[in-house]
């Protein structure tokens, strides 16, 4: 089946700098720093930007940090749990939006 995103395609991430290298290179250093050890380590970071993977829902980025999880040792209940983890956050955001529309609601009724 024909879809919009291409697995072949994760490995040219970085030719999106061809046509502005110094914008790319500069986007590239501050990735890189981000991912290194800190504070946190790096299978850390990788599994919670699995987490936000799933929820912004980028393919590239779930195939992508699936495999820098698995690389960092971590296994399938820890990158499992860090999946959920972040459903409960994209839930809970959806949900405390739901007394915005009660307030919109109970101002119309009035």
């Amino acid at each position: 089946m024909e879809t919009y995103y291409h697995p072949q395609d994760l490995p040219k991430f970085e030719e999106i700098g061809e046509e502005a290298p110094e914008m790319a290179k500069k986007f590239f250093d501050y990735y890189s720093a981000v991912f290194a050890e800190g504070e946190l380590t790096e299978r850390e970071k990788a599994l919670i930007a699995l987490a936000v993977a799933h929820t912004i829902q980028c393919p590239y980025c779930i195939d992508a940090y699936t495999q820098a999880c698995l690389e960092k040792g971590s296994n399938l209940g820890e990158m499992t749990e860090a999946v959920h983890v972040a459903v409960a956050i994209r839930g809970g955001a959806s949900l405390i939006h739901g007394i915005q529309m009660r307030n919109i609601a109970r101002k119309v009724s009035m």
